[in-house]
């Protein structure tokens, strides 16, 4: 039996992503026509878990013309939509990819501010949600007006009723969301240095961090993303390491994200540890085989799921 799941956005976006030949300054450069897709922390997790055959409810702030798109396009994709109505503009993000050489620019734009009657409106909106879900994520940036603090009470609220909450952010927000304690975490090596007070981690600093983090109780399991390298799953009893095969990659967009969608895929249906982390591995994989803002093809992840091995 699936266990509800809610995906929490509170900077939401809509990406535009096109492609040029070289790109050069100082020079009117032509464009490919541009590709709009939902963007997002937890918008891409819920459209990932889609794509895996798995529902969730999706909330997110949504304001004036480009939130009404951003709208339109996730209920397009089938997603089950909980639209908080804030008063500014829902952010843009633009994605530009150099034919001539491959390689992907991204410009990230801040979002508007979000006011503090909004913020109570959201945590309105989130303590009332019925039923109430087994898997809370919560992935993203914060927009401008919102302090890391916030995400504690987000996180409280649902620790409180059981949930069991995942958060993939970055900064103070990630630093407060320890804090408060997690369900499982997933922070890169920079995150997880930038935890620990330091620049960089060695190899012996990662398991150190890592395990630190868990005997304190601020984390179940601790998910440390390797890029190319794979990732190491922590547990209190288990340390697993997994590398996936070598791909083609076309962009990086959306691929964190789609690595927490495959592991919530596999604990909202009481897989084991590996199975997590041998999902979540291959679905990050497969959206790195996708152009511009695109998540992964079903039928790449079950490809990749074979060619991933054990460290």
């Amino acid at each position: 039996m699936r266990t509800a799941i809610l995906t929490i956005t509170l900077n939401p976006s809509v990406d535009k992503s096109s492609s040029v030949d070289n790109i050069v300054p100082e020079k009117k450069l032509r464009c490919n026509a541009p590709k709009y897709e939902a963007g997002g922390g937890g918008i891409n997790v819920s459209r990932a878990l889609k794509r895996l055959d798995i529902s969730s409810h999706t909330l997110f702030t949504s304001g004036g013309k480009t939130g009404r798109m951003l709208e339109e396009s996730l209920q397009f994709e089938g997603l089950d939509i909980l639209p908080v109505n804030i008063g500014s503009e829902t952010r843009e993000n633009f994605i530009v990819v150099d034919r001539s050489t491959t390689q992907q620019y991204r410009f990230g734009f801040p979002g508007d501010q979000v006011t503090p009657e909004e913020q109570k409106e959201i945590l309105s909106r989130v303590d009332q949600l019925n039923p109430i879900p087994g898997f809370v994520v919560i992935s993203g940036s914060l927009p401008i007006g919102v302090d890391p603090d916030f995400i504690k009470l987000l996180i409280n609220t649902y620790k409180t009723k059981g949930s069991k909450v995942i958060v993939d952010t970055s900064g103070n927000a990630l630093k407060a969301a320890v804090e408060e304690g997690l369900f499982l975490l997933k922070p890169n090596l920079g995150e997880l240095a930038a935890l620990t007070g330091k620049d960089e981690l060695e190899d012996t600093d990662i398991d150190h961090a890592a395990r630190s983090i868990i005997s304190q109780g601020k984390a179940v399991i601790v998910v440390v993303s390797l890029g190319a390298q794979g990732a190491i799953l922590y547990s209190e009893t288990e340390k697993i390491h997994m590398v996936p095969p070598v791909v083609k990659i076309r962009s990086t967009v959306g691929a964190g994200d789609s690595m927490v969608a495959g592991m919530v895929s596999v604990l909202a249906t009481q897989g084991n540890m590996e199975e997590v982390l041998r999902k979540g591995i291959a679905c990050g994989s497969a959206t790195t085989m996708a152009e511009g803002t695109g998540l992964f093809a079903k039928k790449d992840v079950d490809r990749l799921l074979g060619g991933i091995r054990k460290q």
